[in-house]
């Protein structure tokens, strides 16, 4: 296997570190140019299947990634409507990796912007992402699948991208349909045609490139194949490069990062169930929403079970909570009882999933 860096990798990294500062810039939260377990948040706020007020916005960048995913794969060719690879244990995946990515309050994308920003929690929470990549990896290792998809018809891999397209025109036409926080990370957000705009030219790229955070670590461990891990590092370089430029860079602390908390053991173990479970689904929750743009049926359910899980974080007090002062009252942040209990039931369910398809997988040999 060619060990080359792929120059479209780079550019892709390049240009989504900008285009995060961009968005920044221009409203949306800091250290949250792109997140794609926040946004997938704010839009099932918005839709109302979560009732949390700070967090309901239909995310304009979660249409113009995957309609710019697509319209790169119409015109390269490479758009293949296809499903039927254990959809079910995706959706419940997808629940659990958004749950951990709650309790450390970040994908891993927004993990390496928060990176890039000084935020040393963010680094726990790579630690963790990486053991859980590894986790992954043994189980791929032993012959873990969740089996082939299926050709479909055309209209299949059309059907989450006419969605989100449809929502988020009715979003804007018909507003009171729609939930939209006025306090909270909700509230804070870019302008609709740039960030429709941003996530275009991201999701075209990231599709032209197969940026992909998980397929990079795994990829680097199983061939020391490091081609798609340096789209994230040139991510890193952009957002610390343009933070310092911007005079947003304050140096590396734990202390009162934006939307981030220094319960540091649960980021760790937040990140854990987020990497195993995205290399037992094959990518990253971008790479989903790529993916699904592409056609992939099994992606769009696997995007469902994210939307799922953030309302099921949300509506019974699972997600994580940012560090604050108040009246010099410092607090840590974290996350309560109940998500810590989460957690541990995704780690229980990856477990089970990836036994059962290793050993299914086993005696079908």
């Amino acid at each position: 296997m060619s060990k080359k860096i792929n120059p479209w990798v780079l550019v892709a990294g390049a240009v989504v570190g900008v285009a995060a500062l961009v968005l920044t810039a221009a409203g949306n939260p800091a250290n949250m140019g792109f997140c794609i377990a926040c946004f997938l948040r704010d839009i099932a706020g918005s839709v109302r299947l979560q009732t949390a007020a700070p967090v309901q916005y239909f995310r304009p960048e979660i249409v113009g990634l995957v309609l710019g995913a697509m319209i790169m794969a119409l015109a390269s060719g490479e758009f293949r409507a296809r499903a039927g690879s254990s959809p079910a244990t995706r959706f419940v995946i997808g629940m659990f990796v958004m749950i951990g990515a709650l309790a450390f309050l970040g994908c891993p994308l927004r993990m390496v912007l928060r990176m890039g920003g000084g935020d040393l929690n963010a680094f726990v929470g790579l630690a963790g992402f990486f053991l859980g990549i590894l986790a992954g990896v043994f189980f791929l290792r032993q012959g873990f699948s969740l089996k082939r998809s299926y050709e479909l018809g055309r209209a299949e891999g059309f059907s989450l991208p006419a969605l989100l397209a449809l929502l988020f025109v009715l979003s804007l036409a018909v507003p009171s349909l729609f939930s939209f926080s006025e306090t909270g990370p909700g509230s804070r957000h870019a302008g609709v045609l740039l960030s429709l705009a941003a996530a275009l030219i991201v999701g075209a790229l990231a599709q032209k490139s197969r940026l992909c955070m998980v397929g990079g670590m795994r990829d680097a461990v199983m061939f020391r194949d490091f081609s798609l891990l340096s789209g994230f590092a040139a991510i890193f370089v952009a957002v610390l490069v343009g933070n310092i430029l911007l005079g947003n860079f304050k140096g590396f602390s734990t202390y009162l990062q934006p939307i981030s908390h220094a319960s540091q053991l649960w980021n760790l173990l937040g990140m854990v169930l987020v990497g195993w479970g995205s290399v037992l689904l094959g990518g990253c929750p971008l790479r989903q929403l790529i993916l699904a743009g592409e056609g992939n049926g099994d992606s769009a359910v696997t995007v469902i079970g994210m939307m799922a899980g953030a309302a099921f974080a949300h509506n019974f007090g699972l997600a994580g909570s940012a560090a604050s002062l108040t009246d010099d009252v410092y607090s840590a942040g974290g996350i309560g009882t109940a998500g810590k209990i989460a957690v541990f039931i995704g780690f229980a369910a990856l477990l089970v999933i990836s036994l059962c398809n290793t050993a299914a997988l086993k005696k079908e040999d």
